[in-house]
């Protein structure tokens, strides 16, 4: 339901004007017995515990916004406070808005949830005929296609979406179809782009006059480039060499190539309304924005999603049951359903939570890599509605995820003792520059400057190459915050190179001399992103 025309609106008002003048302060003042008394001071010491520098969460219950505020910075190093309308990143939770618009589609006779892609898409076509002929709108919503997100096709591209829907002919399978969870960011932009095509329009059009409009979002902003002229906008910010830094704009646009799968802005206020129209099963002002059949099925259990697909938290939920809805990851906690997304792109996230029958819910934003104080938060707001003991899931999460790292630098040393020292490449870098292609890959360049070889799939994802042992070198990447790969090359019984393998099976052969210089680079395989992202830490736009 919208703010301004809610019939409670007597009792919300004062709460959101406090919110626009005094943005620092919560948005209702909690009593001693209040369920979220010691929240606010909770959440202060947990953005610093995380090394957060700014945070903003808003909390829903029973149609009310009954806690707003922004903590900390916009950008490390300055004295911009974040405040409950700054704009951050929605990443993956962008996805539930693209669900909502097939949804209306569906409502509107355009699409069905069973729909044959290939009847929407023309010249769509999949690796198996089979898959190709019966693949669904739903497959694409729930994630099972039969293969995980392509990452490589969008991550530092401009690459359009029409390009990365007609190389998915080339990309196989890594299991049955409709046989396990696989995360596809580029499956659900695909989505989106049939919806919008249904309503003769862009996925943003469609979002816009559809959703947000009647919900009174005004703020959201859809892709990157709206930012511009926008002073109230959160930097990202991830560890570079162990020292937290706030990261270029260009990393704002990550997710615009895929937009309908991640590329959405919003603050808190507005997503307070979010929350309102979903825990009030699709209405505005009493009324039904999209059916109940189609709200309930965007809720419903749709994939059983496996302990190794789902988020770490689940260790220490212990839910009896882990699935995906249409956007919405699905859980049980204390013995009640659980519907929430995160999202995660380059140096910012979001949580969306909702307890559907305590109709309660949250959405916490934040501006550093995996901050994963927002499902701590979640679940102490969850708690504090509960009446009982309220853990302290900061402390305990905090220590789980620092067990997670330190494992990563232990497997990082590990593949370092694996190193053959001594050795010298076969050829002189001279030999190993060229250009590299492949029909689902595309194509990358790798130059030489300053006599080093340098990987060039585009300005972001540049790399300088160092050698590591025989014919493989580290990508050390120029945007220092996407760390290292490793690049092997290939030789041919003539001893020239032959083909490059930028790691997971991604292998470009090396283009002739006389085609190279008809053929234009375009991006390829980015080192792997830290996405949407998700249920794993890792994992582009989750």
């Amino acid at each position: 339901m919208l703010l301004s025309h809610s019939p409670c609106r007597a009792a919300i008002w004062p709460a959101v004007l406090l919110a626009a003048v005094l943005p620092s302060l919560p948005v209702a003042a909690q009593s001693a017995e209040a369920p979220l008394a010691g929240f606010d001071a909770y959440v202060s010491r947990a953005v610093k515990d995380w090394d957060v520098p700014g945070l903003a969460v808003a909390v829903v219950k029973d149609d009310s916004m009954v806690f707003a505020r922004g903590y900390g910075v916009r950008a490390i190093g300055t004295r911009d406070t974040v405040d409950t309308h700054t704009l951050f990143a929605l990443g993956s939770t962008t996805k539930a808005f693209t669900a909502l618009s097939a949804a209306l589609m569906v409502d509107a006779g355009k699409l069905r949830w069973d729909g044959r892609v290939a009847s929407y898409v023309p010249g769509f076509v999949l690796h198996d005929p089979y898959v190709t002929h019966e693949v669904t709108l739903r497959d694409l919503l729930t994630h099972e296609l039969g293969f995980a997100d392509p990452g490589y096709m969008w991550y530092g591209s401009d690459q359009p979406l029409a390009e990365m829907v007609r190389r998915l002919r080339y990309l196989p399978p890594e299991s049955s179809f409709r046989s396990h969870f696989a995360y596809n960011n580029v499956g659900y932009a695909t989505a989106g782009w049939i919806a919008g095509r249904a309503n003769r329009s862009s996925w943003e059009d469609l979002v816009r006059t559809r959703i947000l409009g009647p919900l009174g979002m005004s703020e959201v902003v859809m892709t990157g480039p709206e930012l511009r002229g926008k002073s109230n906008v959160t930097r990202p910010h991830s560890y570079v060499d162990d020292t937290l830094r706030a990261l270029p704009a260009a990393s704002q646009q990550l997710a615009d190539p895929i937009a309908p799968a991640g590329s959405m802005y919003s603050n808190v206020l507005d997503m307070a309304k979010w929350l309102r129209f979903l825990l009030d099963s699709g209405r505005v002002n009493g009324k039904r924005l999209v059916s109940d059949t189609a709200f309930a099925e965007m809720m419903r259990p749709q994939v059983i999603v496996s302990r190794d697909e789902f988020y770490p938290t689940a260790k220490l939920t212990n839910p009896n049951f882990t699935a995906y809805g249409l956007a919405w990851f699905l859980e049980d906690y204390r013995g009640e359903k659980v519907a929430f997304h995160t999202g995660s792109i380059d140096g910012l996230v979001a949580i969306v939570g909702l307890m559907p029958a305590k109709r309660l819910g949250i959405v916490v934003l934040a501006n550093r890599d995996h901050a994963e104080v927002r499902h701590a938060l979640m679940y102490r707001v969850f708690d504090s509605y509960f009446g009982a003991p309220r853990r302290d899931w900061s402390t305990e999460m905090r220590a789980m995820y620092q067990e997670a790292r330190d494992s990563a630098k232990v497997a990082e040393k590990k593949a370092e003792a694996k190193r053959v020292r001594g050795t010298k490449p076969s050829l002189t870098p001279a030999d190993y520059a060229g250009n590299y292609a492949d029909s689902l890959y595309g194509s990358v360049n790798i130059r030489l400057e300053r006599g080093r070889l340098v990987l060039a799939p585009s300005a972001f994802l540049t790399a300088d190459l160092e050698h590591w042992n025989y014919d493989t070198f580290r990508a050390r990447y120029r945007n220092r915050w996407l760390g290292t790969s490793m690049v092997t090359f290939r030789l041919a019984p003539d001893g020239k190179v032959s083909a490059v393998d930028l790691e997971n099976g991604q292998v470009l052969a090396r283009v002739p001399t006389d085609e190279a210089k008809q053929q234009a680079p375009s991006v390829t395989k980015p080192p792997t992103p830290a996405a949407p992202e998700a249920p794993r830490p890792s994992g582009p736009s989750r």
